[in-house]
């Protein structure tokens, strides 16, 4: 997932204005694009924050001693990482919560491995030396000097019932980050969400101040739903399709007030049940001009892209308002990833 666009009080934006807390439309910041920088790592920098938009979108896990980590997958990826001798880890590589996080600061992630499946689907990213996997806190850091004060975070936590041995559990999980985001004094600032859903039912128990998102995908590759699963789906946190009949009676079910789901499976009647219940809809993940036509014409509340230079193309066509650029550069993360001064810890 990449970059979101979303109106507020007639405005399109890269942000997420569900929460009463949002500033107003016109202040927008910038985030990066996946296919120029390595993935999730050395998101902010210059080149990032000229973009012109205003919430980053970022995956992370927890290490073995706490820390809340930036990072797409749970375990390692051999098409991306490398050890300190320089040569790509082969499978099956550790899990993020299995290392500490100084051992996770042992392998660069700066470079795709080549005639790889990242390899293809991201000729265009940029190769790096001496990229860490960053600490939260410090992509924290590093946004209030960015000129982005506002910057906002759409987290993801990254875990999956079907793989409970690769992650902490889902409440601590959740704590952790709760801990992290509570520590850098964002909670107005950050949105958690999630395909696990039970995540997001712990934030929104014990952190109601920060906002949710329930993601959904009803696909061969993912399908978190469950709805022709006479067992039902370990991903909803028990709340189950066959007792509520749509998704988006099953978001208002679990407490949701965002609904984000896969543009596929988006369909009229469900954008309209969903609104009629008082839910807002982000789409993921738009990266074709039509589509993104169609789904403004619909009515969405956000679009998530890996390409928001041609969102803002389709924005500004439509003499709809652009969020500005960063008002001052920053180089991104050092090469050594290094933590900030906060965590969140394990509870």
């Amino acid at each position: 997932m990449g970059f979101y666009a979303a109106p507020l009080s007639q405005s399109w934006k890269f942000c997420l204005p569900f929460q009463p807390f949002q500033p107003p439309p016109s202040t927008c910041r910038a985030i990066a694009a996946r296919e120029a920088s390595p993935r999730k790592t050395r998101c902010l920098d210059s080149r990032a924050l000229r973009i012109g938009v205003s919430t980053l979108e970022l995956d992370v896990g927890v290490t073995r001693d706490g820390i809340v980590v930036v990072h797409h997958d749970l375990r390692l990826n051999p098409d991306i990482a490398r050890g300190p001798d320089g040569r790509w880890l082969r499978a099956p590589t550790p899990a993020i919560h299995e290392l500490s996080f100084h051992d996770l600061r042992r392998y660069d992630v700066g470079r795709i491995r080549p005639g790889s499946d990242y390899s293809r689907r991201f000729p265009r990213q940029r190769p790096m030396d001496g990229v860490r996997i960053p600490a939260l806190d410090s992509l924290f850091d590093l946004s209030r000097h960015a000129g982005h004060p506002g910057l906002r975070f759409n987290i993801e936590t990254k875990i999956s019932p079907l793989a409970p041995a690769d992650t902490l559990p889902p409440e601590a999980f959740a704590r952790a980050l709760i801990g992290a985001v509570r520590a850098a004094g964002m909670q107005e600032r950050v949105t958690v969400q999630s395909f696990d859903w039970r995540t997001l039912a712990t934030v929104q128990h014990e952190a109601p101040e920060i906002g949710t998102a329930y993601l959904s995908a009803q696909r061969d590759s993912l399908d978190n739903i469950g709805a022709g699963q006479a067992a039902g789906s370990p991903w909803t946190a028990g709340v189950q399709y066959s007792d509520h009949g749509s998704v988006p009676r099953m978001v208002k079910a679990a407490g949701g007030r965002v609904w984000s789901p896969y543009f596929g499976d988006l369909r009229r009647d469900l954008l309209a049940e969903a609104k009629s219940l008082g839910l807002k809809i982000v789409a993921w993940t738009v990266n074709d001009r039509a589509d993104m036509e169609r789904l403004i014409e619909w009515n969405v509340d956000g679009i998530i892209t890996d390409y928001p230079n041609l969102l803002r193309d389709v924005l500004g066509e439509r003499g709809l308002p652009l969020p500005p650029t960063a008002s001052r550069g920053v180089s991104g993360l050092d090469s050594a990833g290094s933590p900030g001064r906060r965590h969140g810890a394990v509870n």
